[in-house]
């Protein structure tokens, strides 16, 4: 019996990895490819795939937001895939999920598939993983407040203190981090971390940018509505939403 696989994420070539490793093995079929969280959501809840590899860091809708939309009675088997977060990693050994962390292996990849036929073949009826409702507990409080942004390059991986960000700029699915004179671009979009960010720390003060609260100096008025934010670095960005908001917040951060 074939064990009817989905791979959701958003790299072309991870996705290409995957398939690539599933199409060498006689019991395994693919039946679809996702690179967005929301269409992973319409794809699991139609197809009712047995096994889906799920990359966590996902732009807009992440790993975790799709598994919190699967009803748990309909939740494959899942085999999770991310470039780097110790948060998820420490999470997924407490409660015995596997997961494959990028660049993976083949040898390791296979591993990974072996321990999913095990589970499948001891499956005799589609019984909810209580372990994935409780990883999603386990993680709840680090999707809410983000605290530090992982910055992978070439050569290595940084991890960057949301706090030391001065402000963050908009470029499309990717986000700017400005600190001092250095900048650093994760792979996230502004509405995702909007939601992600502290609201008592970050502010979204236009379509193209977020700011931290505490490295606000003064807001100068412009006229017609308009307002500049000057942050203690001298930078100066425009406002176009909220004065009444950001004023709200400065007074409670």
């Amino acid at each position: 019996m074939n064990i009817r696989s989905l791979i959701v994420d958003d790299e072309p070539l991870a996705r290409k990895r995957i398939a690539g490793f599933l199409n060498d093995m006689p019991d395994m079929a693919v039946i679809g490819e996702c690179s967005t969280g929301r269409e992973a959501i319409k794809l699991i809840r139609e197809q009712l795939p047995d096994l889906l590899f799920l990359d966590i860091q996902m732009p807009e809708v992440g790993g975790f937001d799709v598994l919190q939309e699967i009803d748990q009675e309909k939740m494959p088997i899942i085999i999770f895939t991310t470039a780097h977060d110790e948060h998820a990693l420490r999470a997924f050994d407490v409660h015995a999920l596997d997961y494959l962390l990028k660049p993976f292996s083949r040898q390791r990849f296979a591993a990974a598939v072996e321990r999913a036929r095990e589970q499948f073949g001891n499956m005799n009826k589609r019984e909810p993983d209580s372990r994935i409702a409780a990883l999603i507990e386990t993680l709840r409080p680090e999707q809410r407040h983000l605290s530090r942004f992982v910055i992978k390059t070439s050569q290595r991986v940084l991890f960057v203190k949301a706090a030391s960000v001065d402000w963050i700029e908009s470029a499309g699915n990717y986000a700017v981090l400005h600190i001092g004179a250095q900048t650093h671009i994760i792979r996230e979009t502004m509405q995702a971390l909007e939601k992600r960010l502290c609201p008592g720390s970050f502010q979204r003060i236009s379509r193209s940018a977020i700011v931290n609260l505490s490295r606000i100096k003064e807001i100068q008025p412009m006229g017609k509505g308009e307002y500049i934010i000057m942050l203690e670095t001298g930078k100066q960005l425009p406002m176009s939403r909220g004065l009444r908001d950001l004023e709200r917040a400065l007074e409670h951060s």
